[in-house]
């Protein structure tokens, strides 16, 4: 038998209710407390209480930012990163009271003015790496902070390291996200399942004027992982990108529960009372009976097929369609020349989608291509755990993809804009950017 986690997100999810999550299933926060002690932050002090949300009695857990103190340390983070232009340093900054609304406690303004634009991923990077914890913890946490700032650089047009942004700068997501990582290890490091997405509807106000939810960078950090998502019927954000960037990187597996024996449950509370159903995530420690002696290598999901043969639309329209598709959200469009009845020749297209972008790419297809039916087929995935990082060569940094079997690195792939941009600096072709990466088929060398 093995030991997991399933977390049942019927009502979304963000850092501190995950954390509170931990907290009920038995980590003591006297404990979390003293781990979080280890990072040398100051400007915050935490609690825990145990008390109800819609009659569900759980753990509702709270960081609580003293703003001058945060300010001061601001200050001196910004000294380290002055190369960051002050017109990024909003980057995902809500203005709902931490609007993420069952977050923190604490209110204080996303927009251009608030008190901490949020420190670089880089800074972060070396502050987990400084902390005298595990290296599992280090390797996690580090991780989750990877996916927000991709997200918020991809959202904002920008690396990474070059982002000023609250989402991973802040100090309750810095306490939310490296505190997560040390209470799933306190537990065993069991092995992590999530239920379905669920995200509620609506709109929240940011300094760009009102967005839709899920917000960009939430969505960002699902699609990454081409996780799908469900909207409900509730009018408020229900999935942080906090949230959104834990489940992404612990969680083995999407769906409903399948042959976990629960042990023990546990409920971590959100800030807001819904209209639909009680704020709060549900965690199940249980045990799963092991099927293989071998770990699974690769985290599998559902997708759905869209597939039309036709052979009397344009080429020029597919590739308008093409585009249209990409920014629709399309997880991947094929188009192939086939022979069809008559012995005309024609097109197969294939559109690859999440559920909840399904019916609108559908309809894509039809305003767009004279296609007047389609197939729709629900397959399972299988997907490789892919990291974004870059790499130092003789001229200069080259962004690329690094690709895993289980834990280990199977490939390094030059991501083909950052060598095309090298390649084109230096004068040379594209292909000697590419022989200077790491062979594509690598060896263990315990990355």
């Amino acid at each position: 038998m093995k030991k997991v986690l399933f977390l049942d997100i019927f009502s979304g999810i963000s850092g501190d209710m995950f954390i509170g999550a931990m907290l009920d299933l038995g980590v003591e926060f006297e404990w979390l407390e003293s781990q979080l002690s280890k990072l040398h932050l100051d400007g915050y002090s935490l609690s825990a209480e145990r008390k109800d949300k819609s009659n569900i009695f759980g753990y509702k857990f709270d960081v609580h930012l003293d703003a001058l103190k945060e300010k001061k340390k601001k200050s001196s983070d910004d000294q380290k990163s002055d190369q960051i232009e002050n017109h990024h340093s909003y980057s995902h900054d809500h203005s709902h009271s931490h609007s993420h609304s069952h977050d923190h406690s604490h209110s204080h303004s996303h927009r251009g003015g608030h008190l901490d634009h949020g420190r670089t991923f880089s800074i972060i990077r070396e502050l987990v790496a400084k902390a005298d914890y595990s290296d599992w913890v280090k390797t996690k946490a580090t991780s989750i902070f990877q996916r927000v700032a991709d997200a918020e650089g991809k959202v904002h047009g920008l690396p990474p390291d070059k982002v000023h942004f609250h989402e991973v700068g802040a100090v309750d997501s810095i306490i939310d996200i490296i505190g997560a990582c040390l209470c799933l290890e306190k537990l065993g490091c069991p092995e992590v399942h999530c239920g379905p997405v669920v995200e509620g509807h609506g709109w929240v106000d940011c300094a760009h004027g009102r967005f839709p939810i899920p917000t960009a960078a939430t969505l960002e950090i699902l699609s990454a992982r081409g996780v799908a998502l469900d909207q409900c019927e509730e009018p408020n954000e229900l999935v942080t990108p906090t949230g959104a960037a834990i489940i992404c990187e612990l969680a083995q597996s999407f769906g409903r529960m399948k042959g976990i024996s629960t042990t023990q449950i546990g409920y971590g509370l959100g800030t807001r009372d819904n209209q639909t159903r009680p704020n709060v995530l549900r965690a199940c420690i249980g045990e799963k009976s092991v099927d293989s002696p071998e770990e699974k290598k690769w985290n599998e999901d559902e997708v759905y097929v869209l597939e039309s043969n036709i052979d009397d639309c344009s080429p020029e329209f597919l590739g308008d369609f093409y585009e249209k598709a990409m920014e629709l959200g399309a997880l991947d469009i094929a188009i192939s020349n086939i022979t069809m009845k008559k012995n005309r020749p024609g097109f197969n297209l294939q559109v690859i989608t999440d559920e909840s972008k399904r019916d609108l790419l559908a309809e894509a297809i039809f305003k767009n291509t004279s296609a007047i039916g389609m197939r729709v087929s629900k397959c399972s995935r299988y997907i490789l755990k892919r990291i974004l990082d870059s790499i130092e060569t003789p001229l200069g940094k080259l962004e690329v993809k690094k690709i895993y079997l289980g834990g280990k690195l199977l490939q390094i792939s030059p991501e083909f804009e950052s060598a095309k941009k090298l390649a084109d600096l230096h004068n040379v072709s594209i292909n000697t950017i590419y022989s200077l990466c790491p062979s594509s088929m690598t060896k263990d060398k315990g990355s």
